[in-house]
């Protein structure tokens, strides 16, 4: 059953019990999923579908390699499940059909579960620094997060539009305050994101917001005066508020693929990156991505988004993800 937001965010208070209303929230977001990520779905399913009623040879195990390199899983992720799946079946403890696509739905959410995969509620205020390249979702992400905070979990939020950069980055993300309910702090286009951030930070101490979430500027990791501003503003934040920024997220386009997991590579050698927010999955076949960045990025998929309504963007269930594309 879907991951809730109660869940992703540590709170440090016990969860309270799901009610029948929320379990069927769980159980429609889960089809949402699924009918979203269908082109993900059917680059592994016609492969499985066509594997899954045949013996497990050598040659069932290459076309099924292939699949998953197809759907973006990566080749070091794809060789690791192949090899064990091979292993499970030369001991006689899978015997194909409906057994092998059980066992790789396990093997497939075992791969993206990775410990550190909850965003801690802790500081006062808490800080999300949220950082990724332009047209990867970033503002976005930042506005339906900020909105499931404050309409699901009762938090007061404050946006600091830190991306001082792109002209119209502000407006968008005022939009999106607006949206959301919660208020903004931004300066005039060109002014020092590091000043921008720290009135920010004071303005959300002396009000009493419990969170705060940074936009920064989109970069690409060959710009250099921005991943050096990126450092700057991390050290504003630290600097303004002990123990900050409390959570580093990275958002990442899901449709470029293997290229953002480089980017992920990347931007990790500049900050540190605390988890990743994988948007546009439902705009690629390529969605096995989720498992190539949890495996050689070390890093913990926190955040998914499969469409453009405020539902679309959930926490990661690796679970329910597996499910969701190998699911008929």
């Amino acid at each position: 059953m879907a991951r809730s937001w109660q869940e992703l965010f540590a709170t440090g208070e016990a969860p309270e019990e799901a009610s029948a209303p929320e379990d069927e929230e769980r159980r429609g977001f889960f089809r949402r999923l699924r009918e979203n990520m269908s082109k993900t779905r059917e680059a592994l399913g016609a492969e499985l579908q066509a594997t899954m009623f045949q013996s497990l040879d050598d040659e069932a195990f290459e076309r099924l390699e292939e699949t998953l390199i197809y759907a973006d899983v990566g080749a070091p992720t794809t060789a690791k499940i192949v090899e064990r799946l091979e292993g499970e079946a030369a001991g006689g403890e899978l015997t194909g059909g409906e057994d092998l696509t059980r066992r790789l739905r396990e093997l497939l959410a075992d791969t993206a579960r990775l410990d550190g995969d909850t965003i801690p509620l802790s500081g006062s205020p808490t800080v999300i620094l949220m950082t990724g390249v332009n047209g990867s979702g970033k503002t976005t992400t930042i506005g339906k997060m900020a909105w499931h905070l404050q309409k699901e979990l009762g938090r007061s939020v404050l946006l600091a539009a830190g991306d001082t950069f792109r002209a119209a980055a502000a407006e968008q993300l005022t939009t999106w305050a607006e949206r959301a309910g919660c208020e903004i702090v931004r300066g005039d286009a060109g002014s020092d994101p590091g000043a921008v951030v720290y009135d920010a930070l004071g303005a959300a101490t002396s009000r009493g917001h419990d969170v705060v979430i940074v936009d920064t500027a989109g970069r690409l990791h060959t710009q250099q005066h921005l991943m050096d501003e990126l450092r700057k503003i991390r050290k504003v934040i630290a600097g303004r508020i002990e123990g900050a920024p409390h959570e580093t997220l990275l958002t990442i386009d899901a449709t470029t693929g293997q290229n953002g997991l480089r980017q992920a590579l990347l931007f990790r050698e500049a900050v540190d990156i605390d988890g990743i927010a994988l948007t546009k999955l439902d705009g690629t076949a390529k969605g096995g991505i989720a498992l190539a960045i949890a495996q050689e990025l070390g890093v913990p998929v926190k955040l998914i988004g499969v469409g453009e309504a405020l539902e679309d963007l959930r926490p990661f269930d690796p679970d329910d993800f597996a499910a969701a594309i190998l699911t008929p």
